[in-house]
């Protein structure tokens, strides 16, 4: 009887994903927006994915560090007005830009730096035709499997929007680190993503840092009941102010490595923002952070269900929006600069 029922767990888990050529394969995709494909850089841009996944793993090697960031940075272009490499762009005469948000201040300026990287690589193989929305959704993808975690497929063909979101559009629309479960599902669901989803994606704080300034509410005045007491005490440490400019891992386990550890974290009282700890305190999300803990292969299936569904937010495909030669600028924008720069130019010429 006890073989039987590990041979169905075994069937079912075979039914929800394969592994082929190391690469998890979904049985059961999520519905593709009209105008993504799977193949759409197939003739214009056949080694598109080898070129973001070489840079990756050429600036990855440096610094592995640099996973986490280029992570969040897709993560915060696609919930605010879609993943369409918004956050990309630099202010301009209309405003500052989404960068200058808050929960975008601690963007890291290297995730930035490796995107232009890789967007100068392709353009230079393939000409201007892949939008910076796709190379920010690849670098997240390849990134995470150069820290451990899944390998898994993106849908591609996202344009580049003209424009960025202001920056109280911005705030309201990236989850807080104070947030508790009821407002995350909710902020979620208003994005189309399930519980699961929530909790999958969550795991993304398996690698990277966050500043004091983000948890120490539970730190002072009073200490958070839900803390774990000898990790809070290390917290201290490292913030000994509300204020204190310093930052810790989010994983205190493996910091640096995209495993199911950060769940580990939850269940040991040891989760560093409300909106992590929050998911095991709650009755609603408490049995998949288990399952997720306990599980790994379980986790990353579903971290790969969440990630193809978010990556494809209110994207732009068509004739809307543009393909971008700079992904700090708008095409027209760039235009414009390189238009006033030849004047300049001219100008210092004649005198």
């Amino acid at each position: 009887m006890e073989k039987l029922m590990i041979l169905c767990l075994l069937c079912t888990l075979c039914i929800a994903y394969a592994i082929r050529d190391n690469v998890l394969t979904l049985n059961a995709d999520p519905p593709i927006v009209n105008g993504l494909s799977w193949t759409f850089y197939q003739k214009s841009c056949p080694k598109l994915e080898s070129i973001v996944k070489q840079r990756i793993d050429f600036h990855l090697k440096q610094d592995i560090t640099q996973a986490a960031g280029l992570l969040r940075l897709h993560f915060h272009d696609c919930f605010v007005q879609g993943c369409d490499g918004s956050v990309l762009l630099d202010g301009s005469t209309s405003g500052p830009s989404e960068q200058g948000a808050s929960p975008n201040l601690s963007l890291r300026k290297k995730a930035f730096e490796i995107i232009t990287d890789i967007k100068s690589h392709v353009d230079k193989a393939c000409g201007v035709v892949v939008s910076c929305a796709d190379v920010t959704a690849l670098a997240a993808k390849e990134s995470v499997r150069a820290a451990g975690g899944p390998q898994y497929r993106v849908p591609l063909g996202r344009r580049d929007s003209l424009k960025f979101a202001t920056q109280n559009v911005t705030v309201s629309n990236l989850p807080a680190p104070f947030f508790k479960a009821t407002t995350l599902i909710s902020a979620f669901a208003a994005k189309n993503l399930n519980v699961t989803d929530l909790v999958a994606l969550s795991g993304g704080h398996t690698i990277g840092i966050a500043h004091c300034t983000s948890f120490t509410d539970r730190l002072y005045p009073t200490q958070d009941t839900t803390l774990n007491k000898s990790f809070a005490q290390r917290l201290y440490t490292t913030c000994p102010s509300k204020t204190s400019p310093n930052t810790t891992v989010l994983d205190i386990r493996t910091p640096n490595v995209f495993d199911n550890k950060y769940y580990v974290d939850l269940m040991n009282r040891q989760g560093l923002f409300t909106s992590d700890q929050d998911l095991y305190t709650d009755s609603r999300t408490k049995a998949i952070v288990k399952d997720f803990a306990l599980n790994q292969d379980l986790f990353f299936h579903n971290f790969a269900v969440a990630m193809v569904k978010m990556s494809q937010l209110n994207v732009l495909t068509g004739s809307k929006g543009e393909i971008r030669s700079n992904c700090s600028a708008s095409n027209l924008q760039t235009s414009t600069i390189d238009i006033i720069e030849d004047v300049i130019d001219s100008y210092a010429s004649f005198m």
